[in-house]
C-alpha cells in the first residue's frame, strides 16, 4: 500500500468514524488534556493498523477494535503513572467548553460507564452503538456466552444504581 493510499484511507476513516472515536475516548479518559492525549493515541494506532486491514471484518468493527485496545492499554498505563486519589466530583466535568446544554442522564451514563472495568467499559460501548453478540466477541476477543453474560451483569448494575439515584430519571 502506498503512502497516498494510506492518507486516502485514513482520512476516509477519520470522517466516517470521527463520533465513534469520541465515544471511547469519553469513556476511558476524563479530563480534556487525558482525552486528547487518548484520541491522539488511538489516531496514531489507526494510521500504523492500516496497511494490516485484511477486510474480514467491517470497517467499524475494525476501528472500534483499535480504539478499545489502545483506550485500554492507555488507562491501564495512566493508572500504573497516576496514584491519584481524586473522585469524579473533583475532576471537571466532562467536555466542560461545550455551550450545548448536556443532558443529565447522559453525564451520569457515562460517569457510570467509565467507573467499570475495561471489558464491561468497552461491552457498554459496544452496547450502546447496537452490535450483535458475535460481533462484541470478535472485537474484545471473548465468547458470545461470556458476552452476554457480562451484559446482564452491567445492565443489573447499571438498573441497581440509577435506582438509587432515581434524580436522572432513568
Amino acid at each position: 500500500m502506498s503512502e497516498l493510499e494510506q492518507n486516502q484511507t485514513f482520512t476516509q476513516w477519520l470522517g466516517q468514524h470521527k463520533a465513534l472515536l469520541f465515544k471511547v475516548v469519553r469513556a476511558y479518559a476524563v479530563t480534556a488534556m487525558d482525552q486528547d492525549d487518548l484520541f491522539q493515541e488511538i489516531i496514531i494506532q489507526v494510521w500504523h493498523s492500516i496497511p494490516a486491514f485484511r477486510q474480514q471484518s467491517s470497517t467499524t468493527t475494525w476501528i472500534y477494535r483499535i480504539a478499545l485496545n489502545t483506550a485500554i492499554k492507555w488507562a491501564n498505563k495512566e493508572r500504573k503513572h497516576t496514584q491519584s486519589t481524586e473522585t469524579l466530583d473533583q475532576l471537571p466535568p466532562i467536555l466542560q467548553e461545550t455551550a450545548i446544554q448536556i443532558d443529565e442522564r447522559l453525564t451520569w451514563l457515562y460517569e457510570e460507564i467509565y467507573k467499570l472495568d475495561e471489558i464491561d467499559r468497552s461491552l457498554s460501548l459496544l452496547i450502546l452503538d447496537g452490535f450483535s453478540y458475535k460481533e462484541m466477541a470478535t472485537i474484545l476477543g471473548i465468547t458470545e456466552s461470556n458476552v452476554g453474560v457480562k451484559i446482564n451483569r452491567i445492565k443489573k448494575l447499571l438498573i441497581s444504581k440509577s435506582k438509587q439515584q432515581d434524580y436522572h430519571g432513568i
